[in-house]
């Protein structure tokens, strides 16, 4: 897998101050897409375990709430292997942090392991996911943490104990 970048310090991609990786690759090629440059596999850096350990690193800062999965796909078939490392590795070393991820698929697909070998145990390590192609038509700049009115914000943990959609609640809501 490449990365396109990883950010130490964002706010923009879930509550809090998070560290952000935006793994390159992705086939939905939505129209309006914010990160094309990252549809290529090819693009940016070879994601190796130095760049695991500088995440692993960053995250044990203080300040730092979260973790953020963006793109290209984090769960694009080829991509779910290394972000499943990623995460597992994240997850022992900081298990009261929160982990988020954006994707273009539905939960209903990843659950049901429609997409890749790993979508589902990806899922399991997770604790919020941005659902859902961006449709430019339904771009929305006072949404908070999406793109267009389509994508949902799931509480992960509730939609697979429920095996369906819940929507996350930010604490204190």
């Amino acid at each position: 897998m490449n990365y396109a970048d990883i950010r130490p310090i964002d706010v923009a991609n879930g509550p809090g101050i998070r560290v952000s990786i935006f793994v390159s690759g992705c086939t939905h090629a939505c129209p309006g897409c914010f990160n094309p440059e990252a549809w290529d596999f090819s693009y940016g850096h070879p994601f190796t375990q130095a760049e695991v350990d500088a995440i692993v690193a960053h995250m044990g800062k203080s300040y730092v709430r979260g973790l953020s999965l963006l793109g290209g796909e984090p769960f694009h078939p080829d991509n779910q292997a290394a972000v499943l490392d990623l995460i597992r590795q994240v997850r022992a070393a900081w298990p009261e942090k929160d982990i988020w991820c954006y994707t273009g698929y539905l939960f209903e697909e990843l659950a049901a392991g429609k997409v890749g070998e790993h979508s589902r145990a990806m899922l399991e390590e997770l604790d919020v996911l941005v659902d859902g192609p961006f449709v430019e038509a339904l771009k929305n700049l006072s949404l908070r943490f999406r793109g267009s009115s389509n994508q949902r914000i799931l509480d992960v943990k509730a939609s697979l104990a429920g095996d369906s959609p819940v929507l996350w609640q930010e604490e204190g809501e």
